[in-house]
C-alpha cells in the first residue's frame, strides 16, 4: 500500500512511518515530497488519483465538509483517513506517538475498504467512524 500525508502533518512524521512499513513493502510519502506547501487541496488530490492506489492520511477533515475539496476527494476514489478536529492542537510528539498508535488499524481499514472509502480517527477514544 501507498500513503500519502498531507501539509497538515510534518514531514518528518511521513519518513519515520515510511522508514517503520518499508519492511512490510508499504510507502508512506508526505505532500511536500511532490508539490509545494501551499498547493490546493483539490490539485494534490487529482495527481495521486490519477496514479491509482494511494491512501489519503489528512489533517484536514474540513475536506470531508467544503463542497469543491469533497468532491475532489470522492471523484478521485481514494481511500482517506481524516484525523478529527484536535490532532493539530497536540504537541508534535503526541501526535506522532498517537498516529503510530492508529497505524496498524490505519492499514488493516486500508485493506479492507472499498475504493473511495473515508475514516476519521479520533483524538481520544479507539474508534474509527466511518464516513
Amino acid at each position: 500500500m501507498r500513503f500519502f500525508l498531507d501539509n497538515t502533518l510534518p514531514p518528518p512524521l511521513a519518513e519515520a512511518l515510511h522508514a517503520l512499513c518499508r519492511s512490510d513493502s508499504h510507502e508512506v510519502r508526505h505532500l511536500r515530497d511532490r508539490f509545494q506547501p501551499d498547493t490546493d487541496d483539490v490539485v494534490w488530490i487529482n495527481t495521486p488519483a490519477q496514479e491509482g492506489d494511494w491512501i489519503i492520511i489528512s489533517g484536514d477533515p474540513r475536506i470531508t465538509k467544503n463542497p469543491h475539496e469533497r468532491v475532489a476527494w470522492l471523484t478521485s476514489g481514494l481511500t482517506a483517513f481524516f484525523l478529527k478536529p484536535g490532532w493539530s492542537n497536540l504537541q508534535f510528539w503526541v501526535q506522532v506517538s498517537k498516529l503510530v498508535y492508529w497505524w496498524p488499524r490505519i492499514m488493516t481499514e486500508a485493506e479492507r475498504a472499498r475504493s473511495g472509502s473515508g475514516f476519521l480517527i479520533p483524538v481520544k477514544g479507539n474508534e474509527i467512524e466511518r464516513i
